[in-house]
């Protein structure tokens, strides 16, 4: 697996051949088989512990209480990196979701695709040691701390299976890319006013020391199809551009109806209505 040369473990042969063998477990892997089990070092459970600490202070603080009352009941290990399979069965249980294990950024059909499947791609390499509080891809502390702690809530698990079912649904690449957008806008980066504060429930904002005390100061925007649909984003900065829930209600109503309901023609028209610059 290739790395950019900004990567914070480009320049360390150790860590990317370590990287190479996780990420190869999940190229051998078989749909249904049980996960394979990466050996974490001390070093790297050190960087998870370290993390997840810093992490759940944090969530106190910013988290919408759907997220921390999940993360209460998965109970993931705060002194060490769970191995997937291990996520898996505490997450079943609860919501009907599994984990599959992944080399890297799966294709947007694939990654959205199994999602009404109760299946979530996820990576199981972990940041480089160096910066324990930043990585440039999805690692297993986004993955697993971000994502799995939301999907053990049963009504952001429904709206990731109707996500899923929304991306088999359409069949153009441009209905695609906007579910996937209003998916990033949402599950990944979404906000929500909550007892009168901004409180955030996206997993990337979740996930990120830095970014989540970042978040209320960014351009906050009402919660809109047609504008989380059609804006650009870049994945190796802080989200400069924030949508914002009214309520948990609000966000089933607008995004989980548009995820129900949408096809080719339905996602055409609305895309229509985005300003054009």
């Amino acid at each position: 697996m290739e790395l950019a040369t900004s990567h914070p473990g480009f320049a360390d042969p150790v860590y990317r051949e370590r990287r190479n063998g996780i990420a190869a477990l999940a190229l051998n892997h078989t749909p249904g088989d049980p996960i394979p089990v990466a050996e974490y070092t001390d070093e790297e459970h050190h960087v998870w512990a370290l993390v997840t600490r810093e992490l759940a202070v944090k969530h106190e603080k910013y988290a919408v209480r759907e997220f921390l009352d999940a993360a209460a009941r998965l109970g993931l290990p705060a002194d060490r990196i769970p191995q997937l399979q291990e996520v898996s069965d505490l997450l079943h249980p609860l919501t009907g979701f599994r984990y599959l294990p992944a080399a890297g950024l799966v294709p947007l059909r694939e990654f959205y695709g199994v999602l009404a499947d109760g299946l979530f791609h996820s990576t199981q390499y972990i940041r480089h040691h160096s910066v324990p509080f930043y990585t440039p891809e999805p690692d297993v502390i986004h993955e697993v701390i971000g994502h799995a702690n939301t999907l053990a809530s049963p009504r952001f698990a429904e709206l990731y299976r109707a996500a899923g079912r929304a991306a088999r649904r359409v069949e153009t690449d441009e209905a695609l890319e906007f579910v996937s957008k209003v998916f990033w806008f949402t599950l990944e980066f979404g906000v929500m006013r909550e007892d009168g504060e901004l409180r955030a429930y996206g997993a990337g904002i979740l996930s990120s020391y830095g970014e989540i005390e970042e978040f209320r100061g960014m351009d906050i925007r009402p919660l809109d199809l047609v504008d989380m649909g059609t804006t650009a984003y870049d994945i190796t900065k802080y989200q400069e551009t924030l949508f914002e829930a009214a309520s948990f209600d609000q966000l089933e109503d607008v995004v989980g109806e548009f995820w129900d309901t949408c096809d080719d023609d339905a996602v055409r028209r609305l895309a229509s209505h985005a300003p054009t610059t």
